[in-house]
């Protein structure tokens, strides 16, 4: 029975499975992107979504709270670097985000070991899936019964040709 295991060790020792997920949260907050393999990226996403909550929480408490969160991530994250950007850049641009910080999309397998491959992203930042930063507009959706567009279009190709039969 497997009751009560949650995480997925990775085939690592503790120390070295926290080392690791530390590593790749620093190098996916400096670089918002990063490849790895699949099931490493489910565990990096449990890993730094709360720490990016946390970050963005620093904003609504006061000074001993928002010390305290940048004490508790930076145990986590082991950068003073990595955990500055987090809450002065990152915090600020998913700030009206509720959750679901971080996206994960399938690669393929890796082509040495046949490895399923993931490129984990921050959401905010990828400019082809929101660009500027903005949500989209939502266009009314249209019938396809006939209706105005058809009319419009006929309409003037018909005037054209009564045009030039009375010529």
């Amino acid at each position: 029975m497997r009751h009560g295991k949650k995480v997925n060790h990775l085939g690592r020792k503790t120390a070295h499975r926290k080392a690791m997920l530390a590593n790749m949260a620093c190098s996916l907050i400096e670089h918002k992107r990063i490849n790895t393999t699949e099931a490493k990226a489910k565990a990096l996403r449990k890993f730094v979504e709360p720490l990016i909550t946390k970050a963005k929480a620093e904003n609504n408490g006061t000074e001993e709270k928002n010390m305290h969160n940048r004490r508790v991530v930076f145990s986590y994250l082991r950068n003073k670097y990595a955990v500055s950007e987090l809450f002065k850049e990152v915090a600020v641009k998913v700030g009206d985000r509720p959750g679901g910080y971080v996206r994960i999309i399938k690669l393929g397998n890796r082509q040495g070991d046949n490895a399923p491959m993931a490129m984990v992203e921050l959401v905010d930042y990828n400019e082809l899936y929101n660009p500027n930063g903005k949500k989209a507009k939502k266009t009314t959706r249209r019938s396809r019964r006939g209706g105005g567009a058809k009319k419009a279009e006929t309409a003037p190709v018909a005037d054209v040709e009564s045009s030039q039969e009375e010529e």
